[in-house]
């Protein structure tokens, strides 16, 4: 059985505690970076609002003068 010097167990424990920090650090960047560019999303999206126009057409009756009937285009 081999065995280590105190050092170089702790110098070992350095290294795997640093590298799991970077991890973790990492994961938490990435997750801000998503929430940042969702809001980014959300907030460009409020206030857009479809408009979406009718027209009508006023008909007229040649004989009588009757010009108070509305119809919708396409509607018979």
């Amino acid at each position: 059985m081999k065995k280590e010097s105190f050092a170089l167990e702790l110098l070992n424990d350095y290294k795997k505690t640093n590298k799991r920090q970077f991890i973790i650090i990492l994961t938490i960047l990435t997750m801000w970076f998503c929430t940042i560019g969702y809001l980014v999303y959300i907030l460009n999206d409020i206030g857009y609002e479809e408009i979406t126009t009718e027209t009508y057409e006023v008909e007229q009756e040649a004989e009588t003068g009757n010009n108070n009937f509305i119809h919708a285009k396409g509607v018979e």
